[in-house]
């Protein structure tokens, strides 16, 4: 239970000012709520499975101590991407205006290529290392569900006027006090 609730805080803080979110907004603005939920859901939920399990075979394979060094060096890591953000290109925003006959598919595809790679993946494979899969994957999953469908509503109800600033420093805050309390740990 313990891996789901951190993995559902850390992955929910992740997401806050990501370009997911902004993917999220400009899908939104196109299509009906849920099947961009869906979409998201579907693709959010295959992404932290392929996450969960290189960050259970990796931990299988290192030391704690190594993990939890490595998992601190990360977490400061999506600070300091945090800080930096995320913008949609115009081929993104293009992509998303786009009318298409189904919705769900098009936000599936457009979710699952945008997250290979992305902060919220890495974060799952690092929480993957230091606790249970089922409870990793479960628990990121909802987060950033949880956040992009915050992201929708929001996005539907004050438009473009998002405080970036406060997110992007608050959730820039989280990752940082993750990563120290991590190499502390380790440390320690």
């Amino acid at each position: 239970m313990e891996a789901f609730w951190i993995s559902l805080v850390v992955i929910f803080v992740a997401e806050l000012g990501d370009k997911s979110q902004l993917m999220a907004m400009t899908f939104a603005t196109r299509f009906k709520t849920w099947p961009v939920l869906a979409g998201i859901t579907i693709a959010t939920t295959a992404v932290h499975l392929v996450s969960v399990a290189v960050g259970g075979l990796i931990g299988d394979r290192l030391p704690t101590t190594a993990i939890s060094i490595v998992a601190g060096i990360a977490f400061l890591g999506f600070a300091l991407w945090t800080l930096r953000g995320d913008e949609l290109t115009e081929e993104e925003s293009g992509k998303a205006r786009r009318t298409t006959r189904n919705a769900v598919v098009a936000v599936t595809v457009a979710f699952f290529l945008s997250e290979l790679g992305d902060k919220t993946m890495l974060a799952t494979i690092t929480l993957a290392t230091q606790h249970g899969w089922l409870g990793t994957w479960i628990g990121s999953t909802v987060g950033m569900v949880a956040a992009d469908a915050l992201a929708i509503v929001v996005g539907r109800l004050l438009g473009k006027h998002l405080p970036e600033k406060a997110i992007k420093y608050g959730a820039a805050a989280a990752f940082a006090i993750f990563g120290v309390a991590l190499l502390v740990d380790a440390i320690l």
